[in-house]
């Protein structure tokens, strides 16, 4: 990583903050959907298991799979581990097309105003995983060759 130049270093360690905050978020609001909670979306939707099993699946994958991901991504990333950029890439993958989906599913369904709530909930997380891969792909041998 010392080979990164500066700007893209500072960009890296900024996004993989956002990445680790977020998951851990994503984490604790998915966990209570799983446990039956029914979590109201800025665009007027809601995810409850309970009428919408979709949202289980989404939950029980960010829970089981992505946030620990990202967060062990994250932590091994800053420990100097390079299976933390092999991590966050994969975890990566999962943001982009998750936050795709709920990101058309609330433009398609709800029609919702445009705010910075919306934004944060629903595009932010695939917008991280695109920069994130971009920065990767741009900086390969730096961050994944030996």
């Amino acid at each position: 990583m010392e080979n990164l130049p500066w700007l893209a270093r500072w960009s890296l360690y900024g996004l993989m903050s956002l990445m680790g905050v977020l998951g851990l978020m994503i984490g604790a609001f998915q966990f209570r959907t799983m446990r039956g909670g029914v979590f109201h979306n800025c665009d007027g939707s809601k995810d409850d298991w309970h009428e919408q099993p979709t949202h289980y699946g989404i939950a029980l994958a960010d829970v089981c799979v992505a946030c620990p991901v990202s967060t062990l991504g994250v932590i091994l990333a800053f420990a100097g581990s390079r299976w933390g950029f092999y991590l966050l890439a994969l975890a990566s993958f999962w943001w982009l097309w998750a936050n795709v989906m709920t990101t058309a599913t609330s433009l398609k369904f709800h029609q919702p105003k445009i705010t910075l709530m919306w934004f944060f909930t629903f595009p932010l997380g695939a917008l991280l995983g695109l920069a994130y891969l971009v920065l990767t792909f741009v900086h390969f041998d730096a961050l994944y060759r030996p």
